[in-house]
């Protein structure tokens, strides 16, 4: 029923800063709730941010609570994470993903976006 297409990935120096999008397509975007989700290589998948449909509600990792901002822009179909003083271990996939419901449990979601790779170097 949705689409997703995460792009603004990239190779930033500690200290750095990173917008990541989510762009949806298909129909009903501002019913989801959305979330962003991120894997290193040999880690499981750990769940970073969620927000609500209405964007009344967010949820962080305590890993990236007071660095990383959730947001979305329903009128644009699109969910950001505005990813501030990065450090190393930010490096991973970062996938955005979407569900009937406001959660960080990776298990609720219903349809995931490709991945995009945020590498942070010392």
């Amino acid at each position: 029923q949705v689409q997703l297409v995460e792009s603004g990935g990239g190779l930033v120096q500690t200290g750095d800063s990173l917008r990541l999008s989510c762009a949806a397509s298909g129909r009903g975007f501002s019913t989801y709730a959305m979330g962003w989700f991120r894997q290193a290589p040999g880690k499981e998948r750990e769940s970073v941010a969620a927000i609500s449909r209405d964007g009344g509600a967010t949820g962080y990792a305590p890993s990236v609570k007071g660095r990383f901002t959730i947001s979305r822009d329903n009128a644009k179909s699109t969910v950001y994470l505005q990813m501030n003083s990065l450090r190393p271990e930010d490096t991973a996939v970062y996938y955005c993903a979407a569900g009937p419901i406001w959660t960080m449990r990776i298990s609720a979601y219903n349809y995931w976006g490709q991945g995009t790779q945020v590498t942070v170097s010392l």
